[in-house]
């Protein structure tokens, strides 16, 4: 299966290399903590096709998400898309493990799961087959027999009573050498993310297809207005799908972690 065509709109030639790309999405202080949230959309904005952020996404997009992970140091999605999604363990394929260990990396990157009801089956491949022990965000009212059962196969984290909070997630990751952090999903963990003011980049491809009414979008669940001032970064483009990169506006200076 030949590579697909991913290039600079601005007048690059040619395709870019796993190298070139990994470089675009690079930060230039991994010591910094770095929210980056990854999503799909359609043109007139939905998050999901038949239901599935999946059924948006092309081999561009499949990807960069690839190799976004590589630069992760956790990867971090709800448990609710977990499950819709089908996640399996969080194992990257040889080349890309290798890839990390050649650049001062652990092979894989955790896989972090948030979930207030911890309605997760422990004998999931998603925690016998990981390559490193998971670990589970959740809050204090937690069903206890769910968090005894599940702290077997992964380190349980607390950040808040009745609700994750967003900002003690990250602190506590952040506590364990997870700085650089790389959200899946789902919309309505965005949308904390966007109400707690924690989102550093957003990477968003938009598919080149009208899904019409009734479908998500990328963030649910923000009470009241909230805005958040974004910067382009690059865009990317391949079979007309745009891959756009956004990091929060800086002052004066610009996004100082971007590289």
């Amino acid at each position: 299966m030949t590579e697909p065509r991913i290039a600079l709109l601005q007048g690059a030639d040619g395709d870019l290399s796993d190298d070139e790309i990994l470089a675009l999405y690079a930060v230039r202080d991994r010591a910094a903590s770095w929210l980056r949230v990854n999503f799909v959309s359609s043109v007139d904005g939905a998050a999901t096709s038949a239901g599935l952020s999946a059924g948006l996404g092309s081999a561009a997009d499949h990807r960069v998400f690839d190799l976004l992970r590589r630069l992760s140091d956790v990867v971090v999605v709800a448990a609710g898309t977990v499950r819709a999604e089908g996640y399996g363990p969080m194992r990257l394929p040889p080349d890309a493990a290798a890839w990390r260990v050649a650049n001062g990396l652990s092979e894989h990157p955790v896989f972090a799961i948030v979930s207030a009801s911890l309605r997760l089956d422990p004998s999931s491949r998603i925690f016998t087959d990981a390559p490193v022990r998971p670990v589970l965000v959740t809050v204090e009212d937690a069903p206890v027999e769910r968090v005894e059962a599940l702290s077997a196969v992964a380190d349980v984290l607390v950040a808040g009573r009745l609700r994750v909070d967003t900002a003690r997630m990250l602190a506590l990751l952040a506590a364990r050498g997870l700085r650089q952090v790389h959200c899946e999903g789902g919309p309505h963990l965005l949308g904390d993310l966007i109400g707690d003011d924690a989102v550093d980049e957003l990477c968003l491809t938009i598919s080149p297809v009208l899904e019409g009414a009734g479908a998500s979008r990328i963030a649910a669940g923000v009470a009241g207005h909230v805005q958040r001032a974004l910067e382009l970064v690059h865009v990317l483009s391949a079979d007309g799908n745009l891959l756009l990169r956004y990091v929060r506006r800086q002052p004066q200076d610009g996004a100082e972690n971007v590289s």
